[in-house]
């Protein structure tokens, strides 16, 4: 399974790609996306797009995972966030790649094991889950990842959970005790 995880961002937007056997994870690509530091607002926007567009291209992935967007301090920000978010979500959609989402607590939970983790953390299991030499930074790129490897962990649990419900047979009760509706 190969999934493409996006960090939206309107300075810039980090990538990650990874293959998947089920308990191994291999990094196919990663980086950050951006425009030069003088660049408007829609010049910022398009290399974004066109960025995405090339990439997502080049790697074909079975699916894209994208960071939502859960709280924004300044509104502006959020606005921003938003059409950073829209781009990524419309290049996917360009290139008939099916698009699910997370939010930030989701994908920490999943990586982390605890949905308030930190950025270092984030960085730090992303190294060991990929074997990486060294943290993935900036952690755009971390970000990425991580939404990438939640993912697989969310879909391959509902799969495994699915699998297991089918291949339990039902047990003959021994006592009203055992019921369970």
């Amino acid at each position: 399974m190969r999934i493409f995880g996006i960090d939206p961002g309107s300075e810039r937007t980090g990538y990650g790609c990874i293959e998947s056997s089920g308990g191994r994870h291999r990094l196919v690509a990663s980086g950050i996306l951006s425009a030069p530091a003088r660049s408007t607002f829609p010049e910022r926007l398009f290399a974004i797009h066109t960025g995405l567009q090339e990439l997502l291209e080049r790697h074909r992935p079975e699916c894209v995972a994208v960071e939502n967007i859960f709280f924004a301090k300044n509104v502006r920000s959020a606005l921003k966030l938003g059409h950073a978010r829209g781009i990524a979500l419309l290049a996917a959609s360009q290139a008939s790649i099916p698009v699910v989402e997370y939010s930030p607590a989701e994908i920490k939970r999943s990586v982390v094991g605890y949905g308030r983790a930190e950025k270092h953390q984030v960085q730090t299991m992303m190294k060991l889950l990929l074997g990486l030499d060294a943290v993935p930074s900036p952690h755009d790129v971390a970000d990425a990842l991580a939404v990438a490897i939640c993912h697989i962990h969310t879909s391959s649990n509902v799969v495994s959970r699915v699998a297991g419900a089918a291949a339990a047979q039902p047990r003959a009760l021994r006592s009203w005790r055992h019921y369970r509706p």
